[in-house]
C-alpha cells in the first residue's frame, strides 16, 4: 500500500486485514509507504513506525518518489480507500502488472474486475480485504490477475485512448 497517512485511504482496515492473514501465514509481508499528512483525518506517523510492525506486522517505509521501485517490491497491491477518484497508485499497479484489491467505491471500483484482476473489497470491512489477500496467496493466481491488470490497463487506461476520447467529447 502507498498512500497519505490518513484514516479515510483505508489504512487501519489494511493494519487490521494483515493482522488477520498473518494468523494462518506468518513469513507474509505487508509493506506500507507513504508520508504524514496535516489533515483532521491524519494517522500518527509515530505510532505507526513504534507500533504496527509488532501489532499488525506492516512494514513502513515512508516516503517515496520513486513508484515504479516501490511497487516491484510487492507482489498485490492494496488500496482500501474510502472514497477516491481514479487513484494513480492503482494504475501505476495495474500499468505494472500487480493484482490489486480495494474497495467497492467509486473510483477503486472502476479499477478492477472482480475476480479477474483482483478484488473488490467491502468498505470498512478487514475481514473481506483478509479474505482476498489470502486467496492471492496462491503464485499462479497472483500471475494471472496481474497479466489482467496491465491488459486492463492498456485497454482502459492507455493516455492515447484516454485523450482521444476526451478530443472526441470537446469537437461534438
Amino acid at each position: 500500500c502507498m498512500s497519505r497517512l490518513i484514516k479515510s485511504k483505508g489504512l487501519l482496515d489494511y493494519a487490521r486485514a494483515s493482522e488477520i492473514v498473518r494468523l494462518s501465514y506468518p513469513n507474509a509481508r505487508f509493506l506500507l509507504y507513504g508520508f504524514p499528512d496535516d489533515h483532521e483525518d491524519s494517522l500518527d506517523e509515530h505510532e505507526i513506525i513504534n507500533t504496527w510492525k509488532d501489532r499488525y506486522g506492516i512494514e513502513y517505509f515512508g516516503f517515496t518518489n520513486d513508484p515504479v521501485d516501490t511497487i516491484s517490491k510487492s507482489s498485490v497491491y492494496v488500496l482500501l480507500s474510502f472514497n477516491e477518484g481514479t487513484p494513480r497508485s492503482v494504475l501505476e499497479a495495474m500499468a505494472m502488472g500487480r493484482p490489486i484489491i480495494t474497495t467497492d467505491v467509486p473510483g477503486c471500483r472502476e479499477t478492477v474486475l472482480d475476480g479477474s484482476n483482483g478484488y473488490l473489497v467491502n468498505l470498512k470491512d478487514p475481514k473481506s480485504a483478509a479474505e482476498a489477500m489470502t486467496k492471492l496467496m496462491q503464485k499462479d493466481l497472483r500471475q494471472q490477475m496481474g497479466e489482467s491488470s496491465r491488459k486492463l490497463c492498456e485497454e482502459k487506461y492507455d493516455v492515447h485512448l484516454v485523450n482521444d476520447a476526451i478530443i472526441s467529447a470537446l469537437t461534438i
